[in-house]
């Protein structure tokens, strides 16, 4: 495709690149009509949930690096970091002291205890024109979806629990804590199927990164006051 590409004629290279960038506003009434648009925009809410070693983190990092229109919430915790978590800000990493003082004072919109420590999403405020996605646990998404219930619950899981099994062990955990995650993980499959909207399976991360994606693009052209596009019509 790369190459067919590249044998286009300049004009039709030039219709291309308009297409994938379109033109920005560029004049004040222009801006200013963009920016009424972005501060009314209700922001849609995607929750990715699944068993833990699943890979939520990298797909969710994969999924809002290529759609900057959606954000992710960083989540708070009190368990220690994995290997290369601090260095790509994936969690907020604070003590249980610093986690109760912030519940204690209203700035979670949902938060839970799992496997002895604390994790939470704190009240998110997203970019204006942007959705919120969220990668959290089972307890904490039945939480969001009490507060949002058309928030959009998608369940990613392992093509096995054997492959679970090795991804929990490649990341560095014990033993006792991988048996422990994959009991727990039998129960997250099936309490997930209860609330997901879709199912995806990560088998190969461009394939399910894909599919994050179009399950993102057609819930927005689902929503009420989507623009309609040229394919609607």
């Amino acid at each position: 495709m790369a190459a067919s590409r590249q044998q286009q004629p300049q004009e039709q290279q030039q219709q291309a690149a308009q297409r994938q960038h379109p033109q920005q506003p560029s004049s004040p009434d222009e801006r200013a009509q963009a920016q009424t648009h972005a501060d009314a925009h209700q922001p849609l809410i995607f929750v990715l949930i699944g068993p833990g070693g699943a890979g939520k983190g990298t797909l969710a990092a994969e999924l809002t690096a290529q759609d900057p229109t959606l954000w992710l919430s960083r989540s708070w915790t009190t368990r220690p970091p994995r290997p290369g978590e601090a260095d790509r800000n994936a969690y907020k990493f604070v003590d249980r002291p610093t986690f109760e003082a912030a519940i204690a004072e209203g700035r979670f919109y949902e938060w839970a205890e799992f496997l002895g420590n604390l994790m939470g999403t704190p009240v998110f405020n997203p970019p204006p024109g942007a959705d919120v996605l969220l990668e959290i646990d089972i307890q904490g998404a039945r939480q969001v979806l009490e507060h949002q219930p058309d928030a959009t619950v998608i369940l990613l899981l392992p093509p096995s629990f054997e492959i679970l099994e090795q991804r929990l062990r490649a990341r560095g955990d014990d033993e006792e804590h991988v048996q422990r995650r994959l009991r727990v993980g039998e129960q997250e499959v099936g309490q997930g199927r209860e609330i997901a909207s879709y199912t995806v399976v990560n088998d190969t991360l461009g394939q399910a990164l894909a599919d994050l994606a179009a399950i993102v693009e057609r819930t927005r052209k689902a929503a009420p006051g989507a623009a309609a596009t040229p394919e609607d019509s």
